[in-house]
């Protein structure tokens, strides 16, 4: 049996030790870069590899091109991914410590992306493990290399210029995961510009989680998106966010509700600022 949404902390448990497994530590904070590092290295989920955000999970940012966290080339990840121990056979699982998994699944659509769905979330995160009194470990942990070969999955990517085509297409939807208040422009504690993108529905990703932190029953997340998407086809709903992080759990609560696959505007409000003939609403 293969995972491809999210994995409970027994299931998980379950498989600790198996060789064709791997667990990756996704934890990262952006007010402090290094806390989730620290972190990993005081106590993890044993076997679990560490993944630093700007580090594993980005590539190369370019001051008034790219977003605040822009997709790496395909090769570097697959790279990353090799020393991971990932190959085709392996049964990924990622997790990390904010409510609602964000950087866990971003990495789990990037797996998608590199044409890997045998990926999951870890439901609730560290947090719902350590309070499951579940087994833990210290230090920084390795596996034995393998050799990833990634297939390239294109079509579940937005660039910017295919957002701007379907702000005005009602073929298409585009859902913002930020807070209701940086959509509306109350506020932006974060990127220089207020607002969204023309034609965005505010979707808090806040809304897809349950008070324990794990994703609502598919059940009702399908009520939930399915208010928003209506007669849209899944490939035409296109997420985005801040910087293309907590985007990745919409679409992880859309695949969990049984509704498809969408797609990732990966360069966000970040990138779309970038140009300023860009329109923003407000």
């Amino acid at each position: 049996m293969s995972y491809r949404t999210v994995i409970t902390a027994q299931e998980l448990r379950a498989h600790l030790g198996s060789e064709d497994w791997a667990v990756v530590d996704c934890r990262f904070a952006l007010d402090d870069t290094e806390r989730g590092r620290r972190d990993y290295l005081q106590a993890h989920i044993p076997g679990a590899v560490y993944a630093h955000l700007d580090e594993d999970l980005c590539g190369s940012k370019i001051p008034g091109k790219t977003g605040r966290h822009p997709f790496p080339e395909l090769g570097a990840f697959a790279r990353r991914l090799s020393a991971w121990g990932i190959d085709s056979r392996t049964q990924a699982v990622a997790y990390d410590g904010a409510s609602g998994s964000m950087a866990a699944a971003r990495l789990w659509w990037m797996l998608q992306w590199a044409g890997h769905t045998q990926a999951a979330v870890l439901d609730g995160g560290w947090a719902l493990w350590q309070e499951s009194g579940l087994p833990s470990a210290g230090g920084a942990e390795f596996r034995r290399s393998r050799q990833f070969v990634p297939q390239e999955v294109r079509e579940i990517l937005a660039t910017a210029d295919q957002v701007e085509a379907a702000s005005g297409d009602p073929n298409y939807l585009i859902l913002d995961a930020r807070s209701g208040a940086r959509y509306r422009g109350e506020v932006e504690p974060i990127d220089p510009v207020a607002g969204h993108i023309p034609g965005a529905l505010s979707t808090p990703y806040e809304e897809n989680l349950a008070g324990d932190g794990t994703l609502l029953p598919p059940d009702a997340l399908r009520r939930r998106f399915a208010e928003l998407i209506k007669s849209v086809s899944p490939e035409n709903v296109i997420c985005y966010c801040g910087s293309g992080v907590t985007a990745a759990q919409n679409l992880l609560a859309i695949a969990h509700a049984g509704m498809g696959r969408g797609r990732l505007y990966a360069g966000s409000w970040s990138e779309w600022i970038t140009r300023p003939e860009r329109a923003v609403a407000r």
